[in-house]
């Protein structure tokens, strides 16, 4: 546990659900983890009881708040929560918090399966649209010039470049044809309680969290996580982008909840103390923030030579690019507001400075 890790509160210790098991929270409310093919490794899901009305009238059962990636394992610990968790009842609605792979990937399965509505922003359902077919994506061509304009020359990362187009597609294949559109400040009645959605911006198109105020919970997606910042990325599609001012603000939107809130995080392990790890997000952005803007006060630096000062480990091909493209977000938001310039030098590479 890392020093700001600590200063959190976790009611659950260190206790875990099982694979293919779920753990009650609160009454109706369960939390599954299931396992990821990357660094980060595992992805939170959870399961609350509710009822919902149809064509035939209500239907008690279970909304999902998030689906994981669309492989075999994931699919194997859906069938074991199937038999375990559910106590006979069907799941009545999915809710993706986002587009990005672990949090949407089995949602048009589990909407297949169950016969239940897709509830997601429309910015994220659209974006994640285009993804699954790949048309999103530039071509290997474009991705390779982004990225060695800001630096990052390395053969073998540009080697790897060619499968970044079906990364998207191969865990999230398709897309339920309908859903529900989701936007902040809507609320949703979930098991006869009220959870308000809260936008956030930065780390993905319209990021969705849930917030129950009179059950004291937030299911935070990837907004509040407790051991690590989420990741904010400049990306090739968009390359001029400030998603790090969009993400800071994002973050005082939680501003108004009460402290004693439990924070369902889609990564790590339910906490209270949200007042402090906003804080702490804050803090760890405006240190990366003051370690780039010293940096381009000594000499004029691109992204791709500043990473080794942000990022004192190793990287794999995938956390390179999230590296590169964080590097960038930080360096965007001083070059947004005046704080250091940007100049593209006669080697084809963006430096920024302080003069």
């Amino acid at each position: 546990m890392n020093p700001a890790e600590s200063r959190l509160h976790y009611p659950l210790g260190e206790s875990l659900p099982a694979s293919g098991c779920a753990m009650e929270l609160a009454p109706g409310i369960r939390w599954i983890r299931m396992g990821l093919p990357f660094a980060l490794d595992h992805i939170n899901l959870w399961l609350l009881r509710d009822t919902l009305d149809g064509p035939h009238g209500p239907t008690q059962g279970w909304t999902v708040v998030d689906c994981c990636v669309d492989i075999p394992a994931a699919r194997s610990q859906w069938e074991a929560v199937f038999e375990s968790a559910l106590e006979g009842l069907p799941i009545v609605r999915v809710i993706a918090t986002h587009m990005h792979p672990d949090h949407l990937g089995l949602a048009h399965w589990l909407c297949e399966r169950w016969n239940a509505p897709l509830w997601i922003s429309a910015t994220d359902y659209y974006t994640a649209l285009a993804a699954s077919t790949g048309s999103l994506f530039p071509s290997t061509e474009a991705l390779s010039d982004f990225y060695r304009s800001h630096g990052l020359s390395d053969a073998e990362f540009h080697a790897r470049l060619k499968d970044r187009g079906s990364y998207y597609p191969a865990l999230v294949p398709k897309l339920p044809m309908r859903f529900h559109r989701l936007m902040d400040g809507d609320r949703i009645r979930i098991g006869g309680h009220d959870f308000e959605c809260i936008s956030g911006y930065g780390h993905a198109p319209e990021h969705i969290a849930l917030h129950c105020a009179a059950r004291g919970i937030l299911i935070s997606g990837d907004m509040v996580l407790p051991r690590i910042s989420t990741n904010i990325s400049v990306f090739a599609g968009e390359p001029e982008a400030d998603p790090l001012k969009l993400f800071l603000t994002s973050l005082k939107r939680f501003d108004s909840l009460a402290d004693s809130t439990l924070v369902l995080p889609s990564h790590g392990k339910p906490f209270v103390g949200l007042a402090e790890r906003l804080q702490q997000l804050h803090a760890h952005h405006q240190d990366h923030l003051a370690v780039a803007r010293s940096a381009c006060t000594e000499k004029a630096q691109s992204a791709g030579e500043l990473l080794p000062q942000l990022f004192r480990r190793e990287l794999d091909t995938q956390q390179l690019s999230f590296a590169l493209g964080e590097a960038l977000a930080h360096l965007h938001l001083l070059w947004h507001e005046g704080v250091v310039n940007r100049v593209c030098e006669p080697d084809g590479v963006y430096r920024f400075s302080t003069t």
